[in-house]
């Protein structure tokens, strides 16, 4: 069956009406739909089509908590509600809904003003976080083929569930704190449901944003949990330069050559870093 009849129709109801041929659509409906004693072909479509809405919406609200912090919830429905019209859900799986939202934030960037750049920097984040959950992984490479390969032959690639974020706010730590305040906030109205006396509705504890300041993040899962970590500006540098289809000696010596830093060891950082990540599965055979 094809993906546009998973589609919501319209964000609007009463499409009927708006046809220029009014039986067009539930002449359509009837041949793949069957109506029953109170509702036409066409009326049970138009159900479903609601409840799909309603749906994907649900699915964007829940998938971007930290984009929804940043515009706040009134701006961040209308966006959504744009975001779907304009990109509408062509995939048979919810989980690429938002595989979009950062282009569509560059192309109207009235939707994140006046924190448009700190918006974007969080969608990339939170959409790596979904790559990263439930996107494919390749057999990782061993210890044993990396040892027996020489640098200066070997490379690796990454796994495609792991992403490398260039970011320019702290938005791993804005996160945690917006997580850590909405879960603190749903104990509380737990708590307080338990009790004869029903307290008055506090509003939630404000979440500073994030300053500007450069990060370099690692977007990861390891045994089927979500990860991020952040890298220093020349491991990250090095993970790149492999992603590139460099050797893992052309990406070190390139790293190497162009770092500021002078006192460090570094086959003992190199090694280090290649031991964390080889652990951690992210290489796999070029």
């Amino acid at each position: 069956m094809s993906n546009a009849l998973f589609r919501p129709l319209t964000p609007r109801w009463g499409m009927q009406k708006r046809w220029t041929d009014g039986s067009a659509m539930a002449d359509v409906a009837s041949e793949f739909i069957k109506p029953n004693d109170r509702l036409s072909s066409f009326e049970r479509l138009e159900i479903y089509n609601r409840q799909y809405w309603f749906r994907v919406l649900d699915c964007l609200y829940d998938d971007y908590p930290g984009l929804r912090a940043v515009v706040g919830e009134r701006k961040f429905l209308k966006l959504a509600r744009a975001y779907l019209a304009r990109y509408p859900s062509d995939s048979y799986t919810l989980r690429d809904l938002g595989s979009r939202l950062e282009k569509f934030l560059h192309d109207e960037p009235n939707w994140s003003a006046p924190r448009q750049e700190l918006a974007l920097d969080m969608v990339r984040f939170e959409w790596a976080q979904v790559v990263a959950f439930d996107g494919p992984a390749d057999e990782p490479i061993t210890p044993d083929e990396i040892l027996d390969t020489p640098p200066d032959k070997l490379k690796l690639r990454l796994q495609p569930y792991l992403s490398l974020l260039e970011l320019d706010f702290e938005v791993d730590d804005f996160l945690i704190a917006i997580k850590k305040r909405d879960s603190d906030a749903l104990r509380g109205e737990a708590s307080n449901a338990m009790n004869a006396a029903p307290k008055a509705h506090r509003r939630r504890r404000r979440v500073r944003f994030p300053k500007r300041s450069k990060i370099h993040l690692a977007v990861h899962r390891h045994d089927n949990m979500l990860y991020y970590m952040r890298l220093d500006a020349d491991a990250f540098a090095v993970l790149r330069l492999l992603g590139r289809g460099l050797t893992v000696e052309a990406a070190c010596v390139e790293v190497v050559s162009q770092s500021a830093r002078t006192e460090i060891d570094w086959p003992k950082q190199i090694k280090e870093w290649f031991d964390t990540w080889s652990t951690l599965g992210w290489f796999c055979r070029a």
